[in-house]
């Protein structure tokens, strides 16, 4: 169970705060909530604490761990997908659902090379966003840097390394 001022990770959302945990009546039954509060954009969520590894809330990464991906954005090799767009967009999505920032980083990557290849769909431009973001508000929280700073960071990683 996670407590007030934890720094956790929502697998769809990024990086946040617990903010409060409150209880509410919803149908005639009283359930705790965290209040989950991200820094990047103003999103606040409200997840059942009863099941919140369920949703794939975790503690964030420690400074290490995030130091250690940033050094290995660059020789990141990523799978070029040649299925269908919808089979893409399906293990892309398995992916970021997965809350491992090593499978986040690849599904960008991946929809970086693709978009220099061969453009991306509306729907693949928003999963890059949500990549992204769900990256860069991670590392921008462990290690108490900026978004932007953190993200010129990604961004060089990223151009450094090669796809396959």
């Amino acid at each position: 169970m996670f407590r007030v001022g934890d720094k956790v990770a929502h697998p769809m959302h990024g990086a946040g705060v617990i903010d409060e945990i409150v209880t509410e009546t919803v149908a005639g039954t009283a359930q705790d909530y965290y209040v989950f509060r991200m820094p990047v954009g103003g999103l606040t969520l409200k997840i059942p604490t009863a099941s919140g590894e369920n949703f794939g809330l975790r503690g964030i990464w420690d400074l290490k761990r995030i130091q250690q991906l940033l050094k290995d954005l660059s020789g990141l090799e990523v799978e070029c997908f040649t299925g269908s767009w919808n089979q893409r967009y399906r293990e892309n999505m398995q992916r970021l659902k997965s809350g491992d920032l090593y499978e986040v980083a690849r599904v960008m990557k991946g929809l970086l090379h693709r978009e220099n290849e061969k453009g991306l769909s509306t729907g693949e431009r928003k999963m890059l966003r949500t990549a992204k973001q769900i990256l860069i508000s991670e590392m921008a929280l462990s290690t108490g840097g900026e978004y932007s700073e953190i993200e010129q960071q990604v961004n060089i990683a990223v151009a450094g390394g090669a796809e396959r």
